[in-house]
């Protein structure tokens, strides 16, 4: 359906349910709301997962962390969560195993760390832990520390890649019925009659320009980090502790790792990780107060970069990792909950929260792993106001099946490519190859596992507006590529003029704009952008 077609979809009758957000939370919700019947849309005022959605760890885990901080509840509830999307998102949900090294000086032990992993496997129900000897364990990341190496657990979690994530959910929302727009963005909320609360909102259409009010029987904002704001219209405190978590990808010659690696910081002992991700390897997190304006897009700091390559050089000192290696940096900032009392960031709960205000649910708080239990809680309260809700299917797979001529349209690719596509665009797959211009689209994109059909699909059916939603959210490529692919720009810019109808004029303002993202928000500080992006 076209951008226009949406709008007028959207307005030709009252809403059930409208959706503020377009992250995880939001697209968990809208799909989970539309299975029921419900007459649902959804708002995204940037782009689809241009917030944490697509600045996450990649991590799809049951939390080992927070056994520690004795979360048993969500610990148990995200490994369940972590299963379901492993069984029901096969190919986009990859289990991943992770070794946890100990070395003699280490202030948690094989004892220690070997029973937080009893408990995360009797959670899973199943045994994944297993302890390796030194020579064991160097076989099979030869670059870790040997000194004072005492050998280490491995265990079993799961990774993704969050923005397909994402998209695949709006996907499957869309042919349950939901409108999903973005750059469609919620300027306020209406009041009902009568004193019924929040009843619609006024939405600004940023890529057409125009304002129009949407009555809604009831708004669930899923804003994740900028919660507040809309509480903040109805006079209501704040809730949140944003929180900025920031990563590092290196190519993966220049740092080769076969499966993760978690390990314990030397200077505060916090966790953090290194794994292979899309073709390269991905080192993060911190885990720090973001108190920079929401409005602006978060970019790693020079002390995150500095504490991040400290980590790795204590780790894996024989690579010699310093910041020319890195390709790419992203942040994202966690909304996470304010327990109100003087604590670190990483003792803050990762437990979501719904809240019932004047009529507007809101959605915050939670991780990736969680977004459906999340959906459920929150659909259960709107029911009170959309009876149709109700009929909530909890039964349901995460995702859809795969149609059967689904996967025969696809049996002339070569098996990568078919299995790549049916995982990251579930039933539309067939779609993305029936947009080719010619079989030469099926190459890859300077040498990641991306398919040139892939960027023209993404233009045509997936609501691609400008560069950075081409190139960071329904590609990666400008993460998996040193300057945000910029050597990729003059072949993009016939694709893009065919696909969007782009002049010259527009087409040099998307160059300089992806630039100056690129340079503030995805690079190492302080390094330069390529000319033909300027």
């Amino acid at each position: 359906m076209r951008r226009d077609e949406s709008l007028a979809a959207m307005r030709t009758a009252p809403l059930d349910l409208l959706v503020v957000g377009g992250g995880i939370a939001g697209a968990g919700i809208a799909l989970e709301a539309a299975r029921t019947g419900a007459r649902v849309a959804l708002a995204e005022a940037r782009d689809y997962a241009s917030g944490a959605s697509s600045r996450s760890s990649k991590l799809v885990h049951g939390g080992l962390r927070y056994i520690a901080q004795g979360q048993f509840g969500l610990t148990r509830e995200s490994v369940r969560e972590r299963d379901a999307l492993l069984r029901d998102a096969a190919g986009l949900v990859q289990p991943l195993r992770f070794l946890l090294p100990v070395h003699s000086h280490d202030r948690n032990g094989r004892l220690k760390l070997g029973l937080g992993l009893a408990l995360y496997d009797r959670f899973a129900g199943r045994r994944t832990r297993r302890w390796h000897g030194a020579a064991e364990l160097l076989m099979q990341a030869p670059a870790l520390d040997a000194r004072g190496l005492q050998g280490g657990w491995s265990y079993l979690d799961a990774q993704t890649d969050d923005a397909r994530l994402v998209l695949r959910l709006l996907a499957e929302a869309r042919r349950a019925g939901a409108i999903t727009l973005n750059h469609l963005k919620v300027e306020s909320l209406l009041r009902g009659e009568g004193g019924a609360g929040v009843g619609g909102a006024v939405l600004h259409d940023i890529a057409g320009g125009e304002r129009f009010v949407l009555p809604a029987r009831c708004v669930i904002s899923a804003t994740g980090a900028w919660a507040d704001e809309l509480r903040g219209g109805l006079g209501r405190p704040r809730a949140l502790r944003p929180l900025r978590g920031s990563h590092l990808l290196f190519a993966a010659w220049r740092f080769p790792l076969a499966q993760a690696v978690a390990f314990f910081h030397p200077h505060d002992g916090r966790p953090v990780f290194a794994l292979p991700w899309e073709g390269g390897t991905l080192a993060g997190t911190t885990d720090l107060d973001h108190r920079t304006d929401l409005g602006q897009e978060p970019a790693i700091s020079a002390d995150e970069l500095d504490y991040l390559l400290a980590g790795l050089a204590s780790c894996f000192p024989s690579l010699g990792l310093a910041a020319r290696d890195v390709l790419s940096t992203w942040s994202g900032v966690r909304p996470v909950v304010a327990s109100g009392r003087d604590v670190d960031p990483s003792a803050e709960t990762r437990e979501q929260l719904v809240l019932q205000e004047d009529g507007l649910i809101t959605v915050t708080g939670g991780k990736l792993t969680t977004f459906r239990a999340t959906a459920w809680q929150a659909l259960r309260i709107a029911a009170t106001r959309v009876p149709a809700l109700n009929a909530l299917r909890t039964e349901a797979p995460v995702v859809s099946p795969l149609e059967d001529a689904v996967q025969q349209s696809l049996r002339a690719l070569p098996p990568a490519l078919r299995s790549r596509w049916l995982a990251r665009f579930g039933n539309d797959a067939g779609q993305v190859l029936a947009c080719m211009r010619d079989d030469r689209e099926l190459q890859p994109v300077a040498g990641t596992d991306v398919a040139w059909a892939e960027l023209r699909w993404a233009c045509r059916g997936e609501d691609a507006l400008h560069l950075d939603d081409l190139l960071l959210r329904r590609t990666r490529l400008g993460l998996l590529l040193r300057d945000g692919g910029a050597a990729l720009l003059p072949r993009l810019q016939p694709l893009l003029q065919q696909e969007l109808g782009w002049d010259e004029a527009r087409w040099r303002d998307e160059c300089t704009r992806y630039g100056a993202l690129i340079a503030r928000c995805y690079a190492v500080p302080g390094r330069r952008v390529p000319a033909e992006m300027a």
